[in-house]
This record gives C-alpha cells, sequence and structure tokens, in this order.
C-alpha cells in the first residue's frame, strides 16, 4: 500500500460528527428525509430539496470506482478516485493498492481509514 500522509482535513462544527465517526472506523453520510436520499459531502442542507430535514445515516463503506487517476509521478505515486457508494451518493476519495495500474473503473472496494497529518482519519478506499 501507498506510504503519502494525506493532508489533515478541515473539521467544521456541521461536520464533526463525520469526523468522530472517522475516527471509530465508522463512514457516516447525510440523508435527506424529503426525498429518502443520501449525499456526501455532508453538509446540515439537502442538496436535492436546501432543506434542513435531514439525518446522520451510517455507510456500508462499500461502493465501486465510478472512474479514476493515477498520479505515477508523484512521491509517492497514489491514485484519486470517485468511488460510488452502494447508499447513491458518489465519494472523492484515494484508491488504495499495492500495484496502481491494478485498478479498474467498476472495480468493488470498501472503506478503510487512514491517519492524516495531524492523525485525524480520513476514509480511503480499496479493492475488496
Amino acid at each position: 500500500m501507498q506510504d503519502r500522509i494525506p493532508p489533515s482535513p478541515q473539521i467544521w462544527p456541521e461536520t464533526a460528527a463525520y469526523w468522530d465517526a472517522a475516527n471509530e472506523g465508522r463512514l457516516l453520510l447525510r440523508r435527506c428525509l424529503d426525498t429518502g436520499r443520501a449525499y456526501h459531502y455532508p453538509r446540515p442542507h439537502s442538496p436535492f430539496t436546501g432543506s434542513d430535514n435531514t439525518e446522520w445515516m451510517p455507510a456500508s463503506g462499500k461502493g465501486t470506482v465510478y472512474s479514476l487517476s493515477v498520479l505515477p509521478r508523484a512521491q509517492p505515486p497514489y491514485c484519486i478516485a470517485y468511488v460510488a457508494l452502494a447508499e447513491g451518493p458518489i465519494m472523492l476519495s484515494n484508491l488504495l493498492a499495492d500495484d496502481l495500474s491494478s485498478l479498474r473503473i467498476g472495480q468493488p472496494v470498501q472503506v478503510r481509514f487512514v491517519a492524516s497529518a495531524n492523525g485525524q482519519m480520513v476514509p480511503m478506499f480499496e479493492p475488496c
């Protein structure tokens, strides 16, 4: 796996529960209660309706690679990707793999939490 340490996220009061859950190894999403649809990046207002009628929901941590880009010249090389989560939202993250050339669109992945520069755990994904 890559040795790249991700940058530390900026934590705001409205996202603190998301980051606290990440530190516990859990992935959370927000759900619009007016539409029943989950979304990411977590924010208090629904991107579907603009309403603040939302709640936190646990995510399975499973998804598929929607698109990806390998940065082979970075030191160390790494991969960024959009992951289509099983719950519906598409999330920007990193993909972790020993062989970055083996990563493919449509590949099943699962969440893995990695410590950032300040120790905050951040969700990334690896093939399953």
